[in-house]
């Protein structure tokens, strides 16, 4: 067994025991906020038009009328949270696909923005909600990073993932990325690798596609996760995840996207420019989040809201969020999830960490420290620790197994809600 996998295998240990929620699920309040803290909300949306068998996101199928519903209730949840005090300076939304319905998203948008102070909003996408009449109303909203889903441009992959009768061909989904360049602060593109039957001249082509004919902002190469479910819908449409090429692919991005001038905002986000994000919960410890299926992390404890979508409306109707489970997280616990989500940005401040935990990071956690530095995962620069190349890939297999254990948290939740879950689908 390689270090690889050993890495794994201790993030997987630590994740199970960090996202243990028990219990029944029931009402469970938001703290009161820190006065004159700016936090993160982000905002989930779980309707797709097209269910992709590689993602374990809460998601449902789109069917308008209760997608509208949702969104109302969305922003009812919006108002309920910022009437408790709490301020907002960014916006995050995800999914599912937020774009669904661009008139309501745009809607919300400016309803936070009246209310919040609001800097910067993220919202992801697809590539068939690329028409000019939704980049406008984006732009218009001041969306300033918008992300589209693309995965890759190799048709025969779109085919396996279930996208090329919905989304296009990659020839079709670059027309379309072309018409948005231009049109916000940061347009990113998130990718995958590692899929099963994905060749080296593939994976090379998509990568001279995004640095060279369309010269994108911004590029986030997430690697395949495996998508733990009864159906095995995954498996079924694109083959089983091996791990044995995941370190090469990974090399190949690296050094492609470097040599063309991009830098490493995050250990899979590559960007032309400086001050783009990419993961939220790198730069914003502390983040509230609202709608079914969302996560929060507050005060050291997380939080999970109900992945019944018939019960969270059910909830905002009575005045409440649709928070179900809270979890407080041990010092520990805290030090090591501190350590994973900065050092995925490439580098952690000491002296930041330690005024954050009370002069006891590193003295909490000399045992991981000492052992990253001595496989070669991290150097030690006085002020700060950073990632070594090497440790970047290990962040990767990191990064990977903490989604994973989220994606496995999720369809636990899911399998609670089963027959709601399907009486949404229904249409409700």
């Amino acid at each position: 067994m390689n270090i690889d996998s050993v890495i794994g295998r201790l993030v997987r240990y630590f994740n199970d025991d960090m996202l243990r929620f028990s219990g029944a699920p029931g009402y469970t309040p938001l703290p009161e906020p820190d006065t004159g803290r700016k936090y993160l909300l982000y905002l989930h949306v779980p309707y797709c038009h097209v269910l992709c068998p590689f993602c374990s996101f809460h998601r449902v199928q789109f069917k308008e009328a209760p997608a509208r519903r949702y969104l109302e209730y969305l922003r009812d949840e919006c108002d309920l949270v910022s009437d408790m005090g709490y301020d907002f300076d960014e916006l995050y939304f995800g999914g599912g696909t937020p774009t669904v319905i661009p008139g309501l998203l745009y809607d919300l948008i400016e309803a936070l923005k009246a209310r919040h102070g609001i800097r910067s909003v993220s919202v992801e996408t697809n590539p068939d909600d690329l028409g000019k009449a939704g980049i406008a109303m984006l732009a218009n909203a001041g969306v300033t990073r918008l992300s589209v889903g693309v995965q890759s441009f190799d048709d025969e992959l779109l085919k396996q993932m279930q996208r090329y009768d919905k989304y296009g061909s990659g020839a079709d989904i670059r027309r379309a990325i072309s018409d948005a360049a231009g049109c916000f602060e940061t347009l990113n593109i998130d990718m995958i690798f590692n899929f099963p039957d994905q060749t080296e001249a593939s994976l090379r082509r998509d990568l001279e596609i995004l640095t060279g004919e369309l010269g994108v902002d911004q590029v986030s190469y997430y690697p395949l996760m495996n998508v733990d479910n009864a159906e095995g819908t995954m498996e079924k449409a694109i083959g089983r995840v091996e791990y044995s090429r995941e370190r090469r692919f990974y090399e190949i991005i690296a050094e492609t996207m470097l040599a063309a001038g991009y830098t490493r905002n995050s250990s899979w986000c590559f960007s032309r420019k400086a001050g783009m994000f990419d993961e939220y919960i790198v730069d914003r410890e502390q983040y509230v989040g609202l709608g079914s299926g969302s996560f929060s992390y507050l005060g050291g404890t997380l939080y999970s809201s109900t992945f019944s979508i018939g019960d969270y409306g059910r909830m905002v109707d009575r005045g409440q969020t649709g928070t179900v489970f809270s979890q407080p997280l041990t010092e520990r616990d805290q030090r090591r999830y501190y350590l994973l989500m900065e050092l995925f940005g490439g580098r952690l401040d000491k002296r930041q960490a330690d005024d954050r935990f009370g002069g006891r990071f590193e003295r909490g956690l000399w045992r991981e420290l000492g052992a990253l530095q001595l496989i070669g995962a991290v150097r030690d620069r006085g002020a700060y620790l950073e990632l070594t190349e090497r440790g970047h890939y290990l962040w990767v297999v990191m990064m990977r197994e903490f989604f994973s254990g989220v994606n496995r948290l999720r369809n636990k939740m899911r399998h609670t809600n089963q027959a709601d879950t399907m009486a949404a689908k229904a249409g409700e």
